[in-house]
């Protein structure tokens, strides 16, 4: 089309110094060295974060420039026109207004397409931006989406309330356990999407992504996938998924500054979205700001040194909980139903997932047990999101799911004392366990846990 960008390279390109040798090849969109580019292959993301190019800065600065700018200069009148006609991109470093393309957020997505092992990625101004961009890209009005019964409590009202009142897409919302009723869902030639989460929130159901993904291909439908609980331990674009969301603002970001969200996956996908008519990113505008996409270019190459240690605490602490008798919720318990299948899905070496569940059984007990985990041992913070150095708890049912009603609450799992913990890495993993087990102790003072 006339009126968009190069379709093959514009998205995960970014402001390029190119040497006058031939040090650097181009290769499925990312800038690689040759030797890298022989001997590479895609079965790690960290292994893939490393091999992405290396922005430097503008000055050979060791860490790349920021490009705050929200307009770009030209030197001929004629280039303008170029650019509007789709004759000149950022795959060759002309960029005409940072709501449609900036250099430093480019980059970024080079490094989140790399992360996730997608073709391209975009990065945008919040996780629910994300998500909503994608699905009114993939849907039109009379649009159908089948989607797991368990999901972050936003993205349930997107499906449940926004998108029918307002453009006429509706939801069929399933078990996503159950392959069978996912199938029967599907309707071909009217179902657009498959929707569910890599790991669910907050009920730590694991998908069957490669069997999922088949069975929503097999009617024709695209798969988009949420892994914001599962960075570098769950890679869905590799396990079948077509497209790939996050909500950058948890593990990728990791400081609970940052609100930010992605859009991973096929670049004819993301370059549509940027469509100067009919592109749902480009028209609705949820723009990240280059300072906000240089602080988290900075984060993710030792993401994944804090996920391995976020998952060894949870899985750790959620033993040693259930010794205790605690009803503890973690795939990565044997017990688990989806334990085994995690296992088969799961980058190695980077455990099961840094979340863990406590069912206290009512919301009266839930808020107690918070109550003394902060104000009396200092374990962790009252708090909604996840990802922090810090573990951050809240009861699920009265805060992040407190958008589904009772029964929609009952058919995705979601206990009225059900206690979410995002677990922290600072401290030791014993000085830590300690203030648990305080907390605990003084719990049994008051009440019996059920074995």
């Amino acid at each position: 089309m006339a009126d968009t960008l190069n379709q093959n390279n514009m998205v995960n390109v970014s402001n390029k110094k190119r040497s006058g040798s031939d040090e650097w090849d181009h290769h499925d969109d990312f800038y690689v060295t040759k030797k890298s580019t022989k001997s590479f292959t895609w079965d790690d993301p960290a292994a893939a974060l490393a091999n992405a190019r290396h922005e430097f800065g503008e000055h050979g600065g060791v860490n790349m420039s920021i490009e705050a700018s929200a307009t770009f200069t030209v030197m001929e009148p004629e280039t303008m026109r170029r650019m509007f006609a789709g004759e000149l991109g950022p795959d060759r470093d002309f960029f005409i207004y940072s709501r449609h393309f900036n250099p430093t957020v480019l980059n970024l997505g080079r490094l989140v397409a790399a992360l996730e092992g997608t073709e391209a990625a975009y990065c945008t101004a919040s996780g629910i931006s994300a998500i909503s961009s994608v699905m009114l890209q993939l849907c039109s009005s009379g649009g159908h989406v089948v989607a797991s019964r368990t999901l972050y409590g936003g993205t349930h009202a997107l499906l449940t309330h926004f998108l029918p009142r307002a453009c006429n897409i509706t939801t069929t919302f399933v078990d996503i356990r159950d392959l069978e009723m996912v199938k029967e869902a599907i309707v071909e030639g009217r179902t657009n999407v498959l929707y569910f989460e890599s790991v669910s929130n907050p009920t730590l159901t694991v998908a069957n992504v490669p069997e999922l993904s088949r069975t929503a291909h097999e009617k024709g439908a695209t798969v988009v996938v949420d892994n914001t609980f599962a960075p570098m331990v769950l890679s869905p674009a590799k396990l079948g998924a077509d497209v790939v969301v996050h909500s950058i603002s948890k593990y990728i970001s990791g400081g609970a500054d940052i609100i930010a969200g992605a859009v991973c996956g096929p670049a004819s996908l993301v370059n549509s979205m940027m469509d100067l008519h009919q592109g749902s990113l480009m028209l609705l505008g949820p723009t990240m700001n280059p300072k906000v996409a240089f602080e988290l270019a900075e984060r993710l190459p030792h993401l994944g040194l804090r996920m391995k240690e976020h998952c060894k605490r949870a899985l750790e602490y959620a033993t040693r909980m259930t010794k205790l008798g605690l009803k503890v919720i973690f795939p990565g318990l044997v017990a688990h139903p989806d334990h085994a299948l995690l296992k088969s899905m799961a980058n190695k070496d980077y455990g099961y997932g840094g979340i863990l569940c406590v069912d206290m059984e009512t919301e009266e007990r839930a808020n107690r047990l918070m109550n003394v985990l902060q104000n009396f041992t200092q374990f962790g913070f009252m708090a909604v999101s996840l990802g922090y150095y810090e573990t951050l708890m809240s009861c699920s049912s009265s805060s992040t799911s407190s958008e589904l009603n009772n029964e929609e609450k009952e058919l995705a799992g979601i206990s009225p004392g059900l206690v979410r913990m995002s677990i922290g890495y600072n401290g030791s993993l014993e000085q830590k366990w300690s203030q648990l087990e305080k907390a605990l102790s003084k719990m049994q003072e008051k009440m019996a846990f059920r074995s």
